[in-house]
């Protein structure tokens, strides 16, 4: 398969790109934060809580793949249709009835609507860029859609628990796939060229022979690991401090405004950002906060560690999809952007329930250090990446 050229007025529709990543993704915000603090309520502790967020990385484990393929093969409508359909689906099943099963199942289909989505998404927005310089701008507007969504979703879902009910947060949950199907309907169709004749389509697995993607994927797993020990501990400290909703949708808001802010001035500076120096200082002070974070005092405190760490942990994802651009063929970008989504799911998977029960025996402390541990380890690999 070889790369078609992409209709010149593609540029135009880079919006609707980017806010039908938001409301894809903030479907599967609101459902995270209203899940985690219905079960919270409900009295079934931190356990039950890391099995509920673990569920949203099941399906992309089993999606990724697929995803890339059908992304490099049909383009972007297609594979979008298909997380539309998965979102909406998990959303209803939790506006009809809230139960510890109906929340997975809810969970475990925004997960893999998110995981679809994505990757058609990240791969339609490389179309639009020319260089390097571009694809780091492009990319920290593709980032700013999960940063926006974790700013408006957290505090909005708090808001509609506190002063409406569950059943209100999770409609809010059906209603933004809707959005972001007629908002994909504006990007213009144009299906990846076909395989040339006798080209035989080798499988992702084999992009893992790059070393530079080897060590890409290992630092990008440390830092979405990272990432999910800030989404869990946040509601357990929260609801351990007696902190409502509302106050607990205000600290996950500050990490996410923070992590917004940061991918606008990339957006702003990206010619003079040296992209493995920004990776490193990255890694480095999100492994001091992490370390930190848990005693940190009061709703104040932890709003403004979670900013930090918004900033540190949101100026990495618009840094390795431009490299991973870069250092992979551009016929092979959606099973690229598929195995960096399996291998990091695939790694994550156990994370929130192993943060359970860590929480649970040694404190809400104990999930942020063994990340900032890890980030210690992945400084290696960091160390071994050489600029594209």
């Amino acid at each position: 398969m070889h790369a078609a050229a992409p209709p010149k007025d593609l540029r135009k529709a880079f919006p609707a790109v980017i806010v039908t990543l938001i409301a894809i993704h903030a479907c599967m915000a609101v459902t995270r934060v209203a899940s985690s603090l219905w079960v919270l309520k409900q009295g079934y502790g931190e356990w039950t809580v890391g099995v509920l967020l673990s569920l949203f990385a099941v399906a992309p484990i089993l999606l990724s793949l697929w995803a890339g393929r059908l992304s490099d093969k049909h383009g972007f409508h297609r594979p979008v249709g298909v997380g539309v359909l998965l979102a909406l689906g998990g959303a209803l099943v939790a506006v009809s009835w809230q139960s510890i099963w109906t929340l997975g199942l809810s969970c475990l289909a925004s997960g893999g609507a998110i995981a679809v989505a994505a990757v058609a998404i990240q791969r339609e927005a490389g179309l639009m860029a020319d260089d390097a310089s571009q694809l780091k701008k492009v990319f920290s507007w593709v980032a700013l859609g999960p940063a926006l969504s974790n700013a408006i979703a957290p505090v909005m879902a708090g808001l509609l628990i506190d002063h409406v009910s569950f059943r209100a947060a999770f409609a809010l949950a059906a209603l933004l796939p809707l959005l972001a199907w007629g908002l994909a309907q504006r990007v213009p169709r144009h299906p990846p060229a076909p395989p040339l004749a006798g080209t035989k389509v080798r499988p992702a697995w084999d992009l893992l022979r790059m070393p530079a993607l080897r060590r890409l994927l290992l630092v990008n797993i440390a830092l979405s690991a990272s990432w999910d020990s800030h989404s869990f501990v946040v509601p357990v400290v929260g609801h351990a401090r007696e902190l409502s909703a509302s106050s607990i949708g205000l600290v996950l808001g500050s990490f996410a405004v923070a992590a917004t802010l940061v991918r606008l001035a990339i957006v702003r500076w990206a010619v003079h950002l040296h992209e493995l120096k920004a990776l490193r200082s990255a890694m480095l002070l999100a492994m001091l906060m992490l370390g930190l974070y848990a005693w940190l005092p009061g709703t104040a405190g932890l709003m403004f560690g979670s900013a930090v760490l918004g900033i540190a942990l949101g100026s990495v994802q618009p840094m390795v999809l431009s490299m991973l651009h870069q250092v992979t063929p551009a016929d092979r970008h959606g099973q690229a952007l598929g195995l960096r989504m399996l291998t990091v799911n695939s790694a994550t998977v156990a994370m929130p329930m192993g943060f359970g029960l860590l929480a649970s025996a040694l404190g809400a402390a104990a999930p942020m250090i063994l990340m900032a541990s890890l980030l210690l380890l992945a400084q290696w690999p960091a160390r071994a990446l050489k600029s594209p």
